[in-house]
């Protein structure tokens, strides 16, 4: 119960057109009992006609006009209630997948860490769709099936106390019977969902990871994972389908054995004239009325447990705490070139070792400093402390002698555009990706952007030029013009900050001469952070930052490092000794 008032409060922006549907649903329920007990004094006259020949048949004839008026206009106000059930329903959905949306926007990195993409999206998917057929069914049949069952039964009491005494005891009977099929079907669905995000989450993975799958022939493999998952869950469904369905033998064995005995006690009350021929067909009218929402009670039941099942990761994702607020407005990046500071820093991923110990250093103005060190010894951590991805565990990060903490989020990235080792690139147009950071761009500043990062001599190959589809992760361009879009994107920021993250490291030779011609362009005027493996993409920088183990070891520009001992000379040794021998293989003499 507790889940069904969350989905209520929920939904508040549209309590008013609830409120309006509720007046329309109370109008339709009167009309509809009203045609019955018309029915009945049209059935008196007939019978009065019969026995003493004292008929009113001008007023039968006005009762039946009035029938058919209350008819049509009942089923007008359905139509209405109906097509406003449908479009409020259709408005909170689109409500619930914004606020959804929105919430996961605004988690800290640390929630992506780890979940699953395709599990996060069927978590929604199911959310919603559990969450919108709840309120559709309630706007649309649970609540005209309340107030039409306590009408009816109100009718019926102030005709035969004893019959709708009887009627009455059936809600509780079927109340009960459905409430326990419910909770074993309930029981069983959470293990069938947690299934279903397991399979749907490997499939996006497989989807999206479809050349290493291919490349090591796992696709039997694959598909073996999903089936057997698959074949878990229809095994779950076939114990729920069993349990319900003697569940509800029972529960409609029961109905029919109060069904008749109400049958009896009106024939006998009919045949011995306590009761008239009236009185007996307008309850058996309200019989037929009661019957529809009777033996839709496990429906509506099921949809409340559907409902709590369905939405229980979509409120546990709600109810998580957001460390961004969601940008309103682009902000223009800074034109004052900034420095970065960080002050005794530690951080430690969560349930793991510490990652940084205790390191200071500052990046001043235009300088251009690379982070050097094995994998794993904290490059990318630091320049996920930049991004504010993540906050420190110890010590503070000071920009332009700010604390970060009084910074907003986007305050911070409107100073910083990146170039990305993998290409992180959308599967819409050229332009599209390369205005990614700079929505109010024109088309002739795109292509500005692209001449400076050496890429517009291949888009303009395209038929559509600029407006070329590239397909997922850019899929349909080879690495080095991904590289030089993702460029072009920095170049049309213009950013102060410039942070690249090995961006040539997977380039053949001749993209990697291109793409570094671009950044050369790119990175001037600019406070430059460089994440580098290969040494010759650092040559001519003013700083290295030397990491080990989460420590700084050593400082200092290529030429002095290269000369002193230490893991900046072994690195670049290893470099050399693996180019010479390269060298002396092929017979070619530097």
């Amino acid at each position: 119960m507790n889940h069904i008032l969350k989905i209520i409060a929920i939904s508040k922006p549209y309590h008013k057109l609830v409120w309006i549907l509720s007046v329309l649903i109370l109008i339709s329920a009167v009309l509809q009992i009203l045609s019955p007990v018309l029915f009945k004094q049209v059935v008196d006259q007939a019978e009065q006609q019969l026995v003493n020949n004292s008929g009113d048949v001008v007023k039968a004839y006005q009762l039946l006009g009035l029938m058919f008026g209350l008819g049509i206009a009942s089923t007008l106000i359905d139509s209405i209630s109906m097509r406003l059930g449908d479009y409020t329903s259709g408005r909170i959905g689109r409500y619930l997948t914004e606020k959804f949306y929105q919430k996961i926007l605004t988690l800290p990195q640390k929630y992506f860490d780890s979940q699953i993409s395709g599990k996060i999206i069927n978590q929604l998917s199911r959310g919603i769709i559990s969450l919108q057929d709840f309120l559709g069914a309630l706007s649309n049949f649970i609540v005209p099936a309340l107030i039409q069952t306590i009408f009816t039964l109100g009718v019926m009491a102030y005709y035969n106390l004893l019959i709708a005494g009887l009627a009455t005891i059936t809600f509780p009977l079927f109340l009960i019977l459905s409430y326990y099929s419910t909770q074993k079907w309930g029981k069983f669905e959470v293990m069938r969902t947690k299934i279903e995000d397991l399979s749907r989450g490997r499939i996006q993975e497989v989807i999206s990871n479809i050349k290493l799958v291919r490349s090591f022939n796992r696709q039997h493999h694959e598909y073996r994972y999903v089936s057997d998952q698959l074949q878990t869950s229809v095994g779950i469904y076939d114990q729920q389908s069993t349990t319900y369905h003697v569940i509800n033998f029972l529960r409609n064995t029961a109905l029919e054995v109060i069904i008749i005995i109400i049958f009896v006690i009106l024939f006998r009350q009919t045949f011995s004239s306590t009761m008239s021929f009236g009185e007996l067909v307008l309850i058996l009218q309200l019989l037929n009325q009661l019957r529809r929402p009777l033996f839709s009670m496990s429906f509506v039941i099921e949809r409340i447990k559907r409902a709590e099942t369905g939405s229980k990761e979509y409120f546990e994702i709600l109810a998580l705490e957001s460390t961004e607020k969601m940008p309103q407005k682009h902000l223009r990046p800074p034109t004052k070139l900034p420095s970065i500071e960080f002050r005794h820093i530690s951080f430690e991923y969560e349930n793991s070792e510490k990652v940084l110990s205790d390191i200071s250093f500052k990046l001043d103005k235009s300088e251009t400093v690379a982070l050097v060190g094995h994998s794993g010894a904290g490059k990318t951590t630091i320049v996920n402390l930049i991004l504010k991805f993540y906050n420190p565990t110890q010590g503070n990060i000071l920009f332009n002698g700010k604390n970060y903490q009084t910074l907003s989020h986007q305050q911070i990235r409107s100073a910083i555009s990146l170039v990305f080792q993998d290409s992180e690139l959308f599967s819409t147009t050229i332009r599209d990706n390369v205005a990614y950071g700079s929505p109010n761009a024109t088309d002739e500043q795109v292509i500005k952007a692209l001449k400076k990062a050496n890429a517009y001599d291949f888009v303009k190959t395209f038929k559509a030029g600029i407006d070329q589809p590239i397909g997922e992760k850019g899929i349909k361009l080879s690495g080095g013009q991904k590289q030089r879009i993702q460029i072009a994107r920095a170049i049309l920021m213009d950013a102060p900050i410039l942070i690249l993250d090995e961006a040539t490291s997977s380039l053949d030779a001749k993209s990697e001469k291109l793409v570094q011609d671009a950044l050369e362009k790119l990175m001037q005027n600019k406070l430059v952070l460089i994440i580098a493996h290969r040494f010759s993409t650092i040559q001519n920088v003013d700083r290295i930052l030397v990491l080990d183990n989460g420590q700084i070891v050593d400082q200092g520009n290529p030429q002095s490092l290269a000369k002193k001992e230490g893991l900046y000379s072994e690195l670049l040794q290893y470099q050399i000794q693996g180019n010479q021998k390269l060298l002396e293989k092929f017979e070619i003499h530097s």
